[in-house]
Order: structure tokens, then sequence, then C-alpha cells
């Protein structure tokens, strides 16, 4: 039913409707010199079609069998020895493999009917599937569970695929095709002079656009308790604050929460600054030393760089999101309008 090569190894999987997943070495096709057209422009020979298409060339180094139906797809992860399956019984098995064996390591239910294709994401640690149920589902690989499902309501899907370098998917399905992002691409950055204060990777770092675009790591940011999307929705640098570096760091992940970062103004390499956290609605910088929490009871915290709260207050308004307002001021946004709010 498919069959790929493996990114770096001399391997390559492929999937049968005989219920097995096989893994090929292809090592012996490297010393291989003749060509499908022979040496001139006419039809080849049937003594050269027949090495090329020979059965010592490419020989079964493992046979994973578990499934209970045809095997519809079969996928390597782009960088662990790991292997994705997906089949008519409507399950998806993970299998690992080493020098001398493979096995199944876990399977994934979810599906309601047959299971098309199936992919490890090149760059986040998800499994992407798709069915004749007409789901797309997204999978956590270390966790192994379900994290999101796509659905469409009359078409049966058949085929996905993912972009190498961004983040876009592929999926075909019976009236045609779709092509969509699981998660913003642009990093949360702010600029404030010359530098750059930006995440990448999920570790804060600061650029200083004078000496070149290669920055400094002065943070590593929590988590995201999904892997599908990062969670972060906001960074901001305390303006106001010209003797430290205070970063704000805002999730929306565990029902909203922050991380600031608090260090000198001169960071090295060797800087490494633990965050302090809190819960949170929203958050802004209020002044040098102080910062603003909308919490989730509706009332305004006012907090010093230690994460203490000194000060609590009810807005005017019924706020549902805050945004720096200068100093010791702060924009209050409600369902039908914006406070300043000093």
């Amino acid at each position: 039913m498919c069959a790929h090569f493996h990114p770096k190894d001399d391997l390559a999987v492929s999937a049968s409707l005989d219920q097995t997943v096989r893994v090929w070495d292809t090592s012996g096709l490297r010393e291989k010199t003749v060509s499908i057209g022979g040496g001139g422009g006419g039809p080849p020979s049937s003594q050269g079609a027949s090495d090329v298409f020979g059965t010592t060339d490419a020989v079964v180094k493992y046979v994973l069998e578990g499934h209970e139906r045809g095997v519809n797809w079969a996928a390597f992860h782009p960088t662990l020895p790991l292997i994705v399956s997906g089949a008519d019984d409507r399950l998806i098995k993970l299998w690992r493999m080493n020098d001398s064996k493979a096995w199944e390591i876990d399977t994934l239910r979810g599906h309601f009917n047959n299971v098309s294709c199936v992919i490890f994401h090149p760059k986040k640690e998800l499994i992407l599937s798709n069915s004749e149920d007409r789901t797309i589902r997204v999978w956590d690989v270390t966790k192994r569970t379900g994290i999101h499902t796509f659905r469409r309501e009359n078409d049966r899907f058949w085929i996905i695929t993912a972009h190498r370098t961004s983040n876009l998917i592929a999926v075909g399905h019976d009236a045609g095709m779709v092509v969509f992002k699981l998660d913003c691409e642009r990093p949360l950055a702010q600029c404030q002079g010359n530098h750059l204060y930006m995440v990448q990777e999920r570790d804060v770092h600061v650029i200083d656009m004078d000496k070149g675009f290669t920055g400094t790591q002065m943070a590593s940011c929590k988590r995201a308790s999904n892997a599908m999307t990062s969670g972060m929705k906001s960074l901001q640098f305390n303006t106001y604050n010209t003797t430290e570096t205070n970063v704000l760091v805002y999730y929306t992940q565990d029902n909203g929460c922050y991380d600031l970062f608090v260090g000198p103004n001169n960071l090295s390499g060797d800087t490494h600054i633990s965050p302090k956290q809190g819960n949170a609605q929203a958050v802004a910088f209020t002044a040098r030393n102080r910062f603003a929490v909308l919490q989730h009871s509706g009332s305004i915290g006012i907090y010093n760089l230690q994460n203490e709260l000194s000060k609590k207050f009810e807005p005017p308004v019924a706020t549902d999101y805050i945004f720096p307002g200068g100093n010791n001021r702060i924009l209050l946004k409600s369902e039908e309008k914006i406070v300043m709010y000093d």
C-alpha cells in the first residue's frame, strides 16, 4: 500500500494488505550500476530489467506483525528509531527498532473506520493521522494520547503530509485537498532600543542587533501541556526599568499563567534567569518595579518584581484583558469598551 525510505539510513519501510509492516535493508542498492533503460535509447532488455528489480538488493530486515487487517500506511520518525503504522483495523501502532530487532511499543485507539494515512510531524512530537471516518487526529508522541480532532461532514480523508520546514499540513479527501497550520509560526518578540527579545524553541533570547542576529539565551519558558500548540500568547519587556531586564511571558495553558524573568542588563552567555510564576487572566507592566495581574476572580493585583502582591482593587468595568497604558496606568478591555485606568 505504501513504501518510504528512511531519512538517513539505508532502510525502507513498507505497508501491505497482508497485515504486516516490513523494514528493508537497501544498502545493496548502493552498488547498483544498471539503469532501467540500459545503455541506449531503446527498450530495456529483460536481463537489465530483471537486474534492476532483482530480489537480492533489498532484503527484509524486520517483519512487524500486530495489525489484524491490511496495513495502509507506515512511516519512519525523522530522527528517532520509531515507526508508525495505520491499518483497516482502525488502529495506529508505534514500533521501535534497534540494530537487531523491532517491536511494538503502543497502540493508539480513537478512529472509527479504516486509518488511511499516518505520519510523524517533522518538527513537533506529534503523530498526524486521517481516516475514512472523516477525521484528522493529532496525537502526542510522548503521552501517546489524542489531543485534537478535526472533522469534515461528508468527505473521507485519504492522505496527509507535513511541510518539512514550515507548519503547513496538507490532507487529501474525497472532494479535494485542505492545507492548514497547527499553530502560529510567528515568534513572540518585542524590540527595545537596539535589543530584540524573543522566544525561540521555548527559550527566551536577547539579540543585540548592532552586533548581528545571534542571540543570547537568558531563560527557558514553561513546557506546553499540549504538544500541538506552544501555549504562549504574549511577551512583554519592561520599558520603564532602565537598570534591569524584566520580561513577562503569558501563557493560555493551565487556565492562564505567567513567567516573570528579572535579571541584569548586561546578559552574558552564562546567564540563566529562573522564572517567578503565577496564575493570571492577563498581565502588564505598569511601572519600573511593578506589574498588574488580572486575576481569575476579576480583581486586579499590583505585584512587585519579587512577584509579591502589594495592592489589589476592583476595576470600574468588567474586565476580560489588560494592556500597558503608560507609567502607572493600564488599559482595561471590557466587552464593549476600553478604559484607561490610572
